[in-house]
């Protein structure tokens, strides 16, 4: 075993190039994944070498919380990389995301030291990192007794690592002045546009190049009338349907969800640019969306595309990324960067981050911190991109990493629009402690615009009068 292992030992201090590392792999009869643990196993080995001590906790335990995920599969299925690092104990409860975020809440509101490590979106660290309820990770990560310099903080995308940063000030910058890291980004998605290369292919179209196009295409496609619809986005009343396409389509247009002026909020989705845009988005719907939009969560539009019930959608990039694979239309997709208007210079995606945060309350916070550091880490991510479905990562290192290259050969275009978007991807909401609330409300009008029940701008004047009287009650507005 020894002889095994010490060829991905010298691979990783520079005494073996990735080719002699696989043939000497293939001569020890080591397919691709074993050799990708092994690597990783090395990896955890040369962390352990590099840092603080892992094993200062050994034999002690910490629990997990996570959400039914792809990262919680590529974690799990190389958990026992940590526990060889740290000696660590480790549980976990998996919950389906449908209730996983009221668990994650009754937990911290409860101050239980139930947990102590646990998967959040950045956008509810908005919520529990001013009620107290989180650890400032900055206060590990600028630790040299607990953070190994292997661990290379600064390998994170900038984007991500400010979007989970916040003063916790209504209005103020993410990353900001003040900024406390709430949590450390773990796999992102930004939004992106994933079709069906069949269906295009059949009716003499190529993907939209903004979102007039979009519109027109949608609706042509829908009329064809061979068991496909134009378009998917989401449209349930949720603030789910506001953050992926539709937020990503409204900066682009110039428009805003708030304008801040001495640290007052005031509502602006109706804004000129904001109803040019949502008048567009809602005629694309009633000519090319599903029949009932008004339903359609993540798992509707990435079904359809899967099952080529859509032709195209515009959501998640890593949406349209996992119905490649196991599917009736797998194979047949593609991807695309998107500019919803038209002229611009470049896609200006919202992202939504998948994170690890720390409890409070946690009565192991440095294991806990360990943990996150491992995950999160150089090694795991590798592993997770390359062996796994650990995709967006969140590190450059690995965007540039060969292996995780020629995966992408089999997502045509995937590559291609991860380059064309990044620049561009962060969150463009305003952080305030409304919120879900306010984004909820949001998609409740636009559903009202969709049935015709108001027209648009009169819609989204009514919304943003709602949100400011809101605002007002909250003390957030004058």
């Amino acid at each position: 075993m020894k002889r095994t292992t010490d060829i991905f030992d010298r691979h990783l201090a520079g005494g073996l190039s990735r080719r002699e590392l696989m043939t000497g792999a293939a001569k020890l009869g080591l397919g691709g994944a074993a050799a990708g643990f092994l690597l990783n196993q090395a990896g955890t080995r040369a962390l352990a070498a590099t840092g603080p001590d892992f094993k200062k906790f050994s034999g002690k335990k910490i629990s997990l919380l996570l959400n039914k995920h792809p990262y919680t599969d590529a974690m799990i299925a190389n958990l026992d990389n940590f526990k060889a690092l740290t000696g660590l104990d480790v549980s976990y409860d998996v919950f389906p995301e449908d209730v996983y975020f009221d668990k994650v809440t009754a937990t911290l509101s409860s101050k239980s030291p139930q947990y102590d490590v646990f998967m959040t979106g950045a956008y509810q660290t908005w919520q529990y990192g001013p009620a107290g309820w989180l650890a400032d990770i900055n206060e590990y990560i600028k630790n040299p007794e607990l953070t190994a310099a292997a661990y290379n903080w600064d390998d994170v995308l900038p984007g991500l690592r400010s979007s989970t940063a916040w003063s916790g000030v209504p209005g103020q910058p993410l990353g900001g002045d003040g900024a406390k890291q709430w949590a450390v980004p773990w796999g992102f998605e930004l939004n992106s546009v994933a079709y069906n290369k069949r269906i295009f292919d059949a009716a003499g179209m190529k993907p939209p190049k903004d979102l007039p196009e979009m519109v027109d295409q949608a609706g042509k496609l829908s009329a064809l009338n061979q068991g496909f619809y134009g378009v998917g986005v989401r449209g349930s009343r949720s603030w789910a349907t506001i953050h992926p396409g539709y937020l990503s389509g409204l900066t682009n247009y110039g428009g805003k969800d708030f304008a801040v002026t001495d640290g007052k909020l005031k509502a602006a989705m109706n804004s000129a640019e904001s109803k040019e845009f949502t008048k567009l988005w809602i005629e694309m719907i009633q000519k090319g969306g599903p029949k009932n939009w008004t339903t359609y969560t993540w798992y509707e539009v990435g079904n359809d595309l899967g099952a080529g019930a859509s032709a195209m959608i515009f959501d998640a990039d890593i949406l349209g990324y996992f119905q490649n694979k196991g599917t009736k239309e797998a194979g047949n997709l593609a991807y695309h960067p998107f500019s919803a208007k038209p002229g611009a210079a470049a896609p200006t995606p919202n992202v939504w981050i998948w994170s690890l945060a720390m409890s409070a309350f946690s009565q192991s916070p440095e294991a806990g911190w360990y943990f996150v550091q491992w995950a999160s880490g150089t090694e795991h991510t590798t592993f997770g991109a390359t062996k796994a479905d650990l995709v967006n990562p969140v590190r450059q290192s690995v965007w540039d990493n060969g292996d995780f290259h020629k995966r992408l050969e089999s997502y045509p275009g995937y590559l291609d629009q991860y380059k064309a978007s990044a620049a561009g991807s962060k969150i463009y909401f305003t952080p305030q402690p409304l919120f879900f609330n306010l984004t909820t409300e949001w998609a409740a009008s636009l559903q009202k615009m969709y049935a015709k029940e108001i027209p648009v701008d009169e819609g989204l004047d009514q919304l943003a009068e709602f949100i400011d009287q809101q605002l007002k009650d909250a003390g957030l507005a004058d």
